[in-house]
């Protein structure tokens, strides 16, 4: 077991990660933000939270939770980077959503100044990670993954070694754009449907109980009728798993026409200003066009 723990990252992913991996086990946990805001409440008998990024120097195990790939290598190999901080042959664990490119080259990177890299991003948004019932997709070498497997299990239900580097982004890739794809269908068949006359309400609870039914539509069918379209990460943000499957699929010559089309559903609603919003606001596009409102 890692004698010196360190967590980067504390937004509504990290916070309650990070959480797990200190109540659950007996290292301390030294938990770092810049944004002092997000260190309420973290402080706890083997929780260290602070906005000092010195705290972590001397860390064997390093996990990550950030925005995306660039911040991560930021903050790894940026001014100040962490990586250099780390013990020799720590491991980091990079939690956050980037892309297989970035898992690829980041790991390189992390080889050549002795450490090793897991990429292993999670799935089952913050509602998960405040249970400790995460999915963790893991990519990098098997005995590292053996190494941090047992802290894994105490934030994630299911944990998985997908293969080398870069499998576990990937496999979020693939994750991620499937549910992108039921949301398109959603934003673009529920409206035809309205406009046809049925009733949203008793289309929602058919679209959530039916053969139909899926976690997209039970997550945002019921805020759909609601209007609330801030309840989940923002459009422009998610945009990215999109970005990063078009890539894959360039680069080796795949043929994606069903992603491609929920691209375009996605692009439109981007292009429309509602980046800001989730991905339920894909259906405002489409409501504007055909004139109707898929509201209870």
């Amino acid at each position: 077991m890692r004698s010196h723990i360190a967590f980067l990252g504390l937004g509504a992913m990290g916070a309650p990660i990070a959480r797990h991996l200190a109540t659950k086990g007996s290292e301390t946990v030294t938990a770092c933000d810049a944004d002092p805001a997000r260190l309420a409440g973290l402080d706890g008998p083997r929780l260290v939270a602070t906005t000092d990024r010195g705290r972590i120097a001397g860390a064997d195990l390093l996990f990550l939770c950030l925005p995306d790939g660039g911040v991560v290598e930021k903050a790894l190999f940026g001014p100040d980077g962490a990586a250099a901080r780390l013990a020799p042959g720590a491991i980091v664990v990079d939690l956050s959503t980037t892309t297989h490119a970035d898992a690829l080259r980041i790991g390189r990177a992390l080889e050549a100044g002795g450490r090793r890299f897991l990429d292993a991003p999670v799935s089952g948004a913050p509602a998960g990670a405040e249970a400790g019932t995460l999915t963790v997709m893991c990519g990098g070498d098997a005995d590292a993954f053996e190494a941090v497997r047992p802290l894994l299990d105490r934030f994630g239900a299911t944990v998985l070694h997908m293969g080398p580097a870069g499998a576990g982004q990937l496999t979020k890739t693939v994750n991620n754009v499937l549910y992108d794809i039921n949301i398109a269908a959603l934003a673009e068949v529920l409206p035809m449907a309205v406009a046809m006359g049925l009733d949203p309400a008793q289309l929602g609870q058919v679209v959530t109980t039916g053969t139909s039914r899926s976690y997209a539509s039970q997550y945002f069918v019921p805020r759909i009728l609601r209007g609330e379209f801030d309840q989940g990460y923002p459009l422009a943000k998610a945009y990215k798993d999109l970005v990063s499957a078009a890539t894959v699929a360039a680069e080796h010559g795949f043929p994606l026409p069903v992603t491609a089309a929920a691209t375009a559903t996605y692009q439109t609603a981007l292009r429309q200003g509602h980046g800001d919003r989730d991905k339920g606001a894909m259906v405002l596009p489409f409501e504007a066009l055909l004139g109707v409102k898929m509201r209870g």
